[in-house]
């Protein structure tokens, strides 16, 4: 009697275990889809920025190095999401590949249309960054055994996310001097938010410190960001121009 009863409670546990974890994974990635959804809305973002350039056909005083930042971004972020880096971060690796087209096209058309001056420099910077990525990719697959190429890979995705924070504390910083909310469009932060968010739950779910401290941060920053945009939305011409993309060279 003693050992039914031990094996009917040991099997509760086991089916109560696999229902937690079913449920954990079915959190997990309904999180990452949101995400892919909500980073979508990023992406696109900068295509009111992309139509004042083709227009004017010049780049103006925009600079085209938080393109660059976000290139950079997304290609390690999407190798970390890989299976040969990281395990079950597919999600991961989807959202970044298709962040890393959008940079590339952004890129190349500001390339086309920029000064002579500013497209020697982007063909530059450009290069640095795709031989930056294949130092990473070489030394992790050659230098690293898959644990400790996760930390390796993981460590410098979370230094380059949270390095991209910079620009919306500058426009944070902005927004108060100015007290306008000219310059951080509402949409652009309530994507930034939405993305944080879903990509900090994808992290908390599948257990990933690296996925999860730097949307962390983001979804802090993307609550700062709605909460400037209510106080001082009832600004006067606050829709009065075009958001700008500020230059911080």
């Amino acid at each position: 009697m003693w050992l039914q009863c031990a094996f009917a409670s040991f099997e509760i546990r086991l089916m109560v275990s696999s229902a937690l974890g079913s449920a954990y994974t079915i959190c997990k990635d309904v999180a990452g889809v949101a995400g892919n959804i909500f980073a979508f809305g990023l992406f696109v973002s900068p295509i009111p920025t992309f139509r004042r350039i083709i227009r004017t056909r010049s780049t103006e005083q925009f600079s085209g190095m938080p393109y660059v930042y976000a290139l950079l971004n997304c290609l390690i972020s999407s190798w970390y999401g890989t299976p040969l880096v990281s395990s079950d971060n597919l999600l991961v690796t989807t959202v970044n590949s298709v962040g890393a087209v959008f940079q590339l096209i952004y890129i190349s058309l500001f390339i086309s249309y920029a000064e002579k001056v500013k497209k020697k420099m982007m063909f530059g910077v450009v290069s640095a960054v795709f031989g930056t990525f294949a130092v990473i990719l070489v030394m992790s697959l050659e230098l690293f055994d898959q644990p400790i190429r996760r930390y390796f890979v993981g460590s410098l995705s979370v230094i380059a996310l949270v390095s991209m924070f910079a620009s919306p504390l500058f426009i944070i910083n902005l927004v108060i001097r100015t007290k306008s909310v000219e310059y951080m469009p509402f949409y652009l932060s309530l994507s930034t938010f939405l993305m944080s968010a879903s990509f900090f739950a994808y992290g908390i779910f599948n257990h990933d410190i690296f996925i999860y401290v730097p949307n962390g941060i983001g979804t802090l920053l993307g609550v700062v960001q709605l909460g400037l945009y209510c106080y001082y939305k009832s600004t006067p011409e606050e829709d009065s121009s075009e958001p700008l993309m500020i230059s911080y060279r």
